[in-house]
């Protein structure tokens, strides 16, 4: 018996443009009913997760952010928590430094940081909802706040350098781009499947009694860990091959398809 779902969310659960489809809103809304968890698995922060039950006028839900790293429950107790340390943190953004036109953020916990707003930071804002703070990256050090996450946002060809040449230098992290144009960066021990545990073993739940929902490269150990995986439509083919199942894309109600298809929630 299904008890427990994992969905990732752009281009998972929101649709190419940001938005929640009917077909997910009615999805979300009778597992919540059913009295079943449903959980986002995102790189997100939980300020940008929030938003989407806050606009359908749900209940906040368990949520698993920084691709593994922050683990809430749903009356935002955290359950899971870890950090870039110090000295990889400090190292990893000096490293930085050598590339140009690049938008670097820095997130903590509850909190967004960056050295100044730009084009790309307002996007950010506009897309998700999350307030944003400014301040110098050596400031929060002396105030011992270590991130979470690391994310940089640039062009594609300097992503994808950035990607594999801190990829070398720092095997203790896991560097990673998300999109052509975002590199997150967080403790190698991290994944999505990291924060699935947790919330497993939170409920009492097992494997057998979940369902997971994911479309890209970042959901790869979240597909593999659950044996009810789900690719949407609109997956790369090696994510579609390594899931139990593929349903619809985003923009036309996978998540909703699926769960009616195994009795989850009823048409």
């Amino acid at each position: 018996m299904i008890k427990i779902i994992f969905s990732d969310i752009d281009g998972t659960f929101l649709t190419d443009d940001k938005k929640t489809c009917d077909l997910h809103a009615a999805a979300i809304r009778a597992v919540l009913k059913r009295g079943l968890q449903f959980v986002f698995v995102s790189a997100r922060m939980p300020e940008a997760i929030y938003p989407i039950t806050d606009a359908l006028n749900l209940p906040h839900t368990p949520v698993i952010c920084y691709g593994g790293g922050f683990v809430l429950t749903a009356d935002e107790k955290v359950i899971f928590d870890k950090k870039i340390s110090f000295d990889d943190a400090r190292n990893v953004l000096a490293a930085m430094e050598r590339w140009q036109d690049i938008t670097i953020s820095f997130y903590t916990g509850r909190h967004w940081y960056v050295e100044a707003i730009d084009a790309r930071v307002r996007r950010e804002m506009e897309n998700t909802g999350a307030p944003v703070e400014i301040a110098k990256f050596d400031t929060l050090f002396a105030r011992n706040l270590l991130p979470n996450k690391i994310f940089i946002r640039c062009e594609p060809p300097t992503c994808a350098e950035m990607e594999r040449e801190l990829g070398k230098i720092f095997p203790s992290l896991n560097v990673v781009r998300s999109a052509p144009y975002l590199l997150e960066v967080m403790d190698k021990s991290v994944s999505k499947a990291t924060g699935i545990k947790v919330l497993l073993r939170h409920y009492g739940f097992t494997l057998d009694e979940a369902v997971a929902f994911g479309d890209n490269y970042n959901d790869t150990e979240m597909l593999k860990l659950i044996p009810q995986s789900v690719a949407m439509a609109n997956a790369p083919d090696p994510i579609k091959n390594l899931a139990a199942a593929v349903t619809d894309s985003n923009e036309d109600g996978g998540i909703y398809t699926y769960l009616a298809k195994i009795g989850v929630i009823e048409t």
